[in-house]
């Protein structure tokens, strides 16, 4: 056993454990932020994606750290200067935002406020390994209502109009009217829910971590994976509403609406997980045949 490595380890643990009084501090900013913004707009169908982004930023700041703690270059340098300037900000933010209920703005301030207090203790060095975190926590931000209405109207109109289409071409009887769906005596609405904006988000995130995790080095192969994420989105999305059609017509409205309606959203992330792993495995061979034919 390394007797140097263990007290290496040691002190860069105390040297994060130090910093106790500015962690409680953060606690309580973040923490009330958190819990307010969890009882009312990550509650809604629109930003109910902002729990599972939270999930994922704890999990990845904690590896992050734990990686360089266990490192033997883990050498805190701060940079009070652009800290200070960060926080001050992102303290001004919070501080109008929170007293005028504005929860956009108020989780946003969370970004600067952790990033400041970051470059003020440990520096930028460090600040740049943890990068990807701070960038990531923008998919948590709860987007305004007038926002959200301008994006999803569109989406489940595409939505509606590409799940009609597909059970069209398999004979079922069904007609569209707007966002309603008519199959059989049924009617449905494909509602802001359904409308694939937020698992467009929440896809976007895991996949821009898939690819952080990965550390892909071709910046092309990166980017586009990046811009697949979407409209492989959009397809896992109608899959989702095309089997909630099914489910209605074949065992009725109380199916569709029931725990088999939860269950489409399962069956949501695994087929637009399985789209992007079989989109990275062409673009990986692509890379294997360029290499090979040049």
């Amino acid at each position: 056993m390394d007797i140097t490595n263990i007290k290496n380890k040691l002190g860069n643990f105390k040297k994060v454990i130090a910093f106790w009084p500015v962690l409680i501090g953060l606690g309580v900013v973040i923490g009330s932020t958190l819990y307010d913004v969890n009882q009312s707009v990550w509650q809604t169908s629109q930003n109910a994606h902002g729990p599972i982004v939270l999930l994922i930023c704890i999990w990845y700041f904690l590896f992050k750290i734990s990686i360089l703690i266990d490192g033997e270059d883990f050498k805190a340098v701060p940079s009070p200067v652009i800290g200070y300037i960060v926080l001050l900000f992102g303290l001004f933010l919070y501080i109008v935002s929170r007293s005028q209920d504005f929860y956009t703005f108020e989780v946003l301030s969370l970004v600067f406020i952790l990033s400041g207090v970051t470059f003020i203790f440990l520096g930028g060095e460090i600040h740049k390994n943890l990068w990807f975190g701070f960038f990531f926590m923008l998919f948590m931000i709860p987007l305004p209502i007038s926002i959200v209405d301008a994006i999803t109207l569109p989406l489940k109109i595409a939505v509606s109009w590409a799940a009609q289409n597909l059970l069209y071409q398999f004979n079922y009887p069904i007609a569209r009217n707007g966002v309603i769906l008519s199959i059989g005596q049924y009617q449905l609405m494909v509602a802001d829910a359904c409308s694939g904006l937020n698992s467009l988000f929440t896809l976007e995130a895991m996949g821009l971590l898939y690819m952080n995790v990965k550390r892909y080095e071709s910046v092309t192969r990166n980017i586009l994976l990046g811009l697949m994420i979407m409209p492989i989105s959009f397809v896992a999305n109608v899959l989702r509403v095309t089997l909630l059609i099914l489910i209605t017509y074949y065992f009725g409205e109380m199916a569709g609406q029931g725990f088999l309606h939860e269950f489409s959203s399962m069956v949501l992330f695994l087929s637009a997980l399985i789209f992007i792993m079989m989109v990275d495995g062409f673009l990986e061979q692509f890379q294997f045949i360029k290499k090979i034919s040049s």
